[in-house]
C-alpha cells in the first residue's frame, strides 16, 4: 500500500483562551510521511518566527531530499537515512534561528521546541527537542513515546518529584533543550515499529499541561474512528480547562501497512517512476 493510502493525518492549532497570539506551528505532508509540530518562544513575534522557520525548513528540506533517496536506506555507520535526515535538518533549522537571533535585535533569544515524525517502511523515526510530545495509542494502551527535555522531567527521573506532584510544580515550563538558543542542538531520535490501527498524537504542552494523560487517552480511544472530531475535542478540552497556552495537535492513524517493496518489484517501481519523471 502506498503511504498516502496507509496514513490518515489531521492537525489543528488554537491560540488558547489567555493568549492572543499563536506561536505554535504545525504542518504535515502525507506523500512523504512527515509530520512536524513546533512551539515557539521569545518576545514580540519571535516565537512565531522560530517555530515557523523550523517547521518550514524541516518539511521543505526533507521532502526535497526524499526525491533522491529512500529513508530506509543506510547511511554512514549503518544509520537509517530517515534518522540522519531528521538530525541534519533540525541542526540546519537551529543554525538558521540562532543566526537570525544574533543579526536581528527583535529576534534576540528566540527559540522553539519541536517534535517531528517520519513514517517509512512500517516504521516511525521520531525526533524531538524540548517538551513538545508524541504519544501512541495501540489497542487500549496510551503512552508517551518521547520524554520531555525539562527541569521537571529531570527531577522526576532523579526521584525528587512524583509525576503527580510534578503537575503542581511552578517549574512546569522550564525546558533544558530548545532549537535556536545555542550554536548546536542535540535532538533525541528513536525508531519505532508501527502497527495497523496505531494512532499517534503530536502536541504542544498547551494540551498536556491542561489535560491529564488518562483523559487524553480515553478521548482518543472513544473517537478513534473520527480523527477530525478527535482533534477538535482535544483542543476544546485544553481550553475548557483554562487554555493558558497555545494548543496544537497532529493526529496520525495507521490504516494499512507501507513496507517498502524489495527485490524485482522495487526495481520495476523505480523504472516506472523514472519514466514518469523524465516523460519517457
Amino acid at each position: 500500500m502506498y503511504i498516502e493510502q496507509a496514513l490518515e493525518i489531521v492537525s489543528q492549532t488554537h491560540p488558547g483562551v489567555v493568549r492572543s497570539q499563536n506561536e505554535d506551528c504545525v504542518e504535515f505532508d502525507v506523500s512523504c510521511g512527515l509530520v512536524v509540530l513546533a512551539d515557539g518562544m521569545g518576545g514580540h513575534n519571535a516565537g512565531e518566527i522560530a517555530s515557523s522557520i523550523t517547521v518550514s525548513l524541516i518539511l521543505t528540506e526533507i521532502k526535497h531530499s526524499l526525491e533522491n533517496m529512500r529513508p530506509e536506506e543506510r547511511g554512514e555507520g549503518g544509520e537509517d537515512v530517515g534518522v540522519m535526515l531528521l538530525r541534519e535538518k533540525l541542526q540546519k533549522a537551529n543554525t538558521a534561528i540562532y543566526n537570525a537571533s544574533l543579526s536581528q535585535p527583535q529576534c534576540a533569544g528566540m527559540g522553539t521546541t519541536v517534535v517531528a515524525g517520519l513514517f517509512y517502511d512500517n516504521r516511525l523515526a521520531v525526533a524531538h527537542v524540548g517538551d513538545s510530545r508524541m504519544y501512541r495509542l495501540r489497542g487500549a494502551i496510551f503512552e508517551p513515546i518521547t520524554r520531555d527535555h525539562s527541569l521537571l522531567q529531570e527531577q522526576i527521573d532523579r526521584g525528587m518529584l512524583s509525576p503527580k506532584d510534578a503537575r503542581l510544580s511552578r517549574n512546569k515550563n522550564l525546558i533544558t533543550r530548545a532549537v535556536g538558543v545555542d550554536p548546536a542542538v542535540e535532538a533525541e531520535i528513536h525508531v519505532h515499529a508501527v502497527q495497523v490501527g496505531d494512532i499517534y498524537l503530536l502536541c504542544s504542552d498547551g494540551l498536556n499541561d491542561m489535560v491529564e494523560d488518562d483523559e487524553i487517552g480515553t478521548r482518543l480511544h472513544m473517537l478513534r474512528a473520527n480523527l477530525q472530531l478527535m482533534a477538535k475535542q482535544l483542543i476544546e478540552m485544553a481550553n475548557d480547562n483554562g487554555g493558558r497556552d497555545n494548543v496544537s495537535v497532529i493526529l496520525v492513524k495507521i490504516n494499512g501497512e507501507f513496507a517498502v517493496p524489495r527485490g524485482w518489484l522495487a526495481k520495476m517501481l523505480s523504472w516506472f517512476k523514472s519514466r514518469i519523471k523524465y516523460g519517457d
